[in-house]
């Protein structure tokens, strides 16, 4: 099996690349090989590499940097995934897509099911939604999986900021925008076997469980000092979102419901703080 993996060089790239079983034939194209906003480039490597599946893990995800970019936002998040998603198509290839939390208000006041109507508040959110459109309109039967906060051992992301933040100062931190944590690699795996039983639609992935960003916070700094990561514990200031003003909207609950994924992987995911601590000790030990 042949495929083609778009934005490779990211978190859940690398992850999707560390995953793949044996009988998986990966073309990598990160930033370096593959600029998603160029329609004649990424026509030209689908058509020389003739890929079974193509996997779209490339986002601008920079939520508030979006906000004063609307352009560059949305020719990555959305009129990149037509390209590739027509691509795929007209040489009958399956297409992945990777969407987001974001797509929604936080108005709900439960869980997210994949069939429940958008309502972005950001530009990022708006794009990934242009996108996930983009996604089941040029290749029918495309699998669209939404996760959220997502996080590894490489790349930026919210544990390696707290890392850093927590070894030098007290941190504040948001209270009121409750979701859940993603280890990359455990999206990674779902990824995989979703795309092995040929699901398509759109589904949701993220860890069990729900947590603001302080909570998760709390956790990264407990964990980490029984591990020896950090040598002390500084304080961690709970603030509200009004507190920490921000260009772009959050979604203050975004949690993702995640059954339909569970019955087709006949599996739940591990909470998320499980997922964290595992990730803590590969950064302790492999740095």
């Amino acid at each position: 099996m042949m495929v083609l993996i778009v934005g490779a060089g990211g978190q859940l790239g690398r992850a999707l690349q560390e995953t793949a079983s044996r009988d998986v034939t990966i073309v990598a194209a990160g930033r370096e090989l593959l600029d998603v906003t160029d329609h004649s480039a990424v026509t030209k490597l689908i058509a020389k590499t003739e890929p079974d599946i193509i996997i779209n893990a490339s986002a601008y995800n920079a939520v508030d940097k979006a906000e004063a970019e609307p352009e560059i936002a949305r020719a990555v998040n959305a009129a990149a995934v037509e390209t590739l998603a027509r691509s795929a198509a007209e040489i009958g290839a399956r297409f992945v897509h990777v969407s987001t939390d974001f797509v929604f208000d936080g108005t709900k006041g439960s869980a997210y099911r994949p069939e429940d109507l958008p309502a972005p508040l950001s530009v990022y959110g708006l794009t990934k939604w242009e996108g996930e459109r983009f996604a089941a309109a040029m290749a029918p039967g495309s699998l669209i999986v939404r996760t959220s906060w997502v996080y590894a051992t490489e790349g930026k992301n919210f544990v390696h900021t707290m890392l850093r933040a927590m070894a030098k100062s007290d941190v504040r931190v948001v209270t009121d925008q409750i979701g859940t944590p993603t280890f990359a690699p455990a999206l990674a795996r779902a990824l995989w076997s979703l795309i092995r039983q040929k699901a398509e639609g759109i589904y949701h992935y993220s860890d069990c469980g729900v947590a603001s960003w302080y909570d998760f916070a709390v956790a990264i700094q407990e964990e980490a000092r029984v591990i020896g990561l950090l040598q002390s514990s500084l304080q961690i200031i709970p603030i509200v979102s009004d507190e920490w003003p921000a260009p772009a909207r959050r979604p203050k609950f975004s949690v993702l419901d995640k059954t339909k994924t569970w019955k087709a992987l006949g599996a739940t995911a591990p909470h998320w703080r499980v997922n964290l601590r595992e990730m803590l000790h590969m950064v302790k030990h492999h740095g």
